[in-house]
């Protein structure tokens, strides 16, 4: 099976049934193993009725006692036998099917990490968690049926030779089931696939919004959206139901001849034979016999038909794979030109924002979705016609971009672990590094109140962390990135006046000599700025000191000032009455959340 850590190979891309055939070719002699184990396994139950006949014709109707022990003791050997090959057979399709999951989804993680920021713009949540969850886990289990299904053509044969010496008619009533059944089964396996298509494409819209909802639910409910949202989530969650039934009624096509077609088969071969034995065409015990047979075909003609139905929903699954690991990444041309030797000026033209390098700017604007988008711009997480030190930002090979420029986003993930692990990542900062970084970050009473210090478990996302926490502990782990452009979005909005005061003026002072970028509309943060951009549709409205725009630009007063008149002399209150934040979040859980809400 593959390793954890091993190299997954090199998918086929060309359609779903080639990835399915990659998966199976990945692990030829496991695959062949299943195959012909599971022909052995099932031959030897169609083989039982045959030493049955032969008991009866052999011993139990002549009267031999020696015969009858001997016909019974193989019957009591090839189901002991086949009793362990059994074994054998599941362990080994098992491994199949676990190393097709694993595999796939080594395949889907490494290329999500590959397309990195190009992800978000190129598919949705939903189509990932789709893909990643439910259509891994279909085209896995859709491995285990290759070794059955194969088996199952395999016994066919296997009973239809057996029933040619007993009567050519109930060997040709046998052969000719196959093609019957895939005549009644094939077009079904078809229309499922259409019906399964179209099923996961809503399904995962569907996903999508649901993580719209979790995320946004606090925006939403102050805006009054809620129930809009809401209502619109019902109408696609009937859609989805009513789709859902066309592919579960196919599906109960499917399963129902699953089970019905064997019993035909029975009742067919065993009434044919009845008539033969009632004409002493054949003997009792050739009767027994092939009613073994056809109560034999039960699983072959199962296993045949779940082999098309599982295979039907992987390569949808497949399809939706390889449409996924088709994205390509944003990449630099060969010959792309270096970055600047040393800092330099990065220029947004579109904004007019310009960042002067070894400065603290600062953006501020009404929206903050549009001072997002100068960030994203200046960090080369869209496309534009940004310019570091006059040479184009996407011209630049990409790997130095990420090198020395970091945007630092207030809602990034934070993984499990430690809170020393989740602040320095792959790194191993000295104990000094994280120390002054969680000074500057005004997270000491983080680090304080949880239980082990550095060393305490930090949930996934940091549930175990407040609002105001999580963002600290963000700030943390982008100031030991240490980068020689940090551009950080609304760094301290989730935190009270006090602690963003404190953190505005550390994080001046920390990075006192590197070119820095915040997003903010505080006046505490702003006050600390070299250079504040306002920043109106978008726009770079007017440029200078915080102060400056005060008294020059009534725009920007009425956002910063928040209705009240500035004192253009007054410093930021170091001393201020910490709020709820200061006073209680020195657990690893604050009793209110600090997010502000709108």
């Amino acid at each position: 099976m593959i390793d954890t850590y091993a190299d997954p190979g090199a998918p086929d891309r060309r359609g779903g049934w080639r990835f399915l055939w990659w998966l199976v070719t990945r692990q030829t002699r496991r695959s062949v193993t299943g195959a012909v184990v599971s022909s052995v396994w099932m031959g030897l139950m169609a083989l039982t009725p045959y030493l049955l006949s032969r008991a009866i014709d052999d011993g139990l109707a002549p009267g031999d006692g020696a015969a009858l022990a001997g016909w019974t003791a193989a019957v009591l050997a090839t189901g002991v036998f086949n009793a362990g090959l059994g074994v054998v057979r599941h362990r080994t399709m098992t491994k199949v099917r676990m190393d097709a999951n694993f595999r796939t989804v080594k395949l889907v993680v490494e290329h999500a990490a590959r397309l990195g920021a190009a992800l978000s713009r190129q598919t949705g949540t939903g189509e990932i968690v789709t893909v990643g969850v439910r259509d891994v886990d279909t085209i896995s289990n859709s491995l285990t049926v290759v070794g059955p299904g194969l088996a199952a053509i395999v016994t066919y044969g296997v009973v239809a030779a057996l029933l040619l010496p007993v009567s050519v008619q109930l060997s040709a009533v046998l052969l000719l089931g196959v093609p019957l059944t895939a005549g009644l089964v094939g077009p079904l396996t078809l229309r499922l696939q259409g019906t399964e298509t179209g099923y996961r494409e809503r399904q995962s819209v569907l996903t999508a919004r649901i993580g719209d909802l979790a995320g946004g639910l606090r925006v939403l409910n102050g805006l009054g959206g809620k129930g809009l949202f809401a209502d619109a989530f019902r109408r696609d969650s009937r859609k989805l139901r009513e789709q859902g039934y066309r592919v579960g009624a196919v599906t109960s096509w499917i399963q129902a001849l699953g089970m019905g077609l064997p019993s035909v088969f029975l009742a067919v071969v065993t009434w044919l034979a009845a008539r033969l034995a009632a004409q002493g065409e054949i003997s009792v015990g050739q009767l027994v016999s092939v009613y073994g047979y056809a109560a034999v075909l039960i699983l072959p003609v199962y296993f045949f038909i779940d082999c098309g139905y599982e295979l039907a929903r992987a390569v949808v699954a497949a399809r939706r794979v390889v449409r996924f690991l088709s994205l390509e990444p944003t990449v630099s041309p060969p010959d792309a030109p270096d970055a600047p030797g040393s800092p330099a000026v990065l220029h947004d033209p579109e904004s007019g924002v310009r960042v002067v390098p070894g400065r603290l700017t600062a953006l501020a604007g009404a929206r903050p979705e549009q001072s997002a988008a100068v960030v994203d711009r200046l960090g080369r997480y869209s496309s534009s016609d940004v310019t570091w030190g006059g040479v184009r930002l996407d011209a630049v090979a990409l790997p130095q971009v990420r090198e020395r420029i970091l945007v630092a986003d207030n809602e990034a993930d934070l993984f499990a672990g430690t809170l020393r692990e989740v602040v320095g990542g792959r790194r191993e900062p000295a104990e000094e590094t994280v120390a002054e970084a969680v000074r500057t970050a005004a997270a000491d009473d983080i680090v304080l109140g949880l239980p082990d210090g550095l060393d305490a478990a930090v949930d996934a996302q940091g549930r175990n962390l407040s609002g105001g926490q999580r963002q600290r502990v963000r700030l943390v782990r982008a100031l030991l990135t240490d980068p020689e452009v940090l551009l950080a979005l609304e760094p301290t909005s989730a935190l009270d006046a006090h602690t963003e005061a404190s953190v505005a003026a550390r994080l001046r002072a920390a990075r006192s000599g590197r070119t820095t970028v915040v997003t903010s509309t505080s006046p505490l943060v702003l006050d600390h700025a070299d250079t504040v951009c306002f920043l109106v549709d978008g726009k770079a409205a007017a440029t200078g000191t915080h102060r400056e725009l005060l008294r020059t630009e009534p725009g920007y007063r009425s956002l910063v000032a928040r209705d009240t008149e500035p004192d253009e002399d007054a410093e930021p209150d170091e001393d201020a009455e910490p709020d709820e934040e200061a006073r209680g979040a020195a657990g690893p859980v604050a009793g209110v959340d600090e997010e502000v809400a709108l």
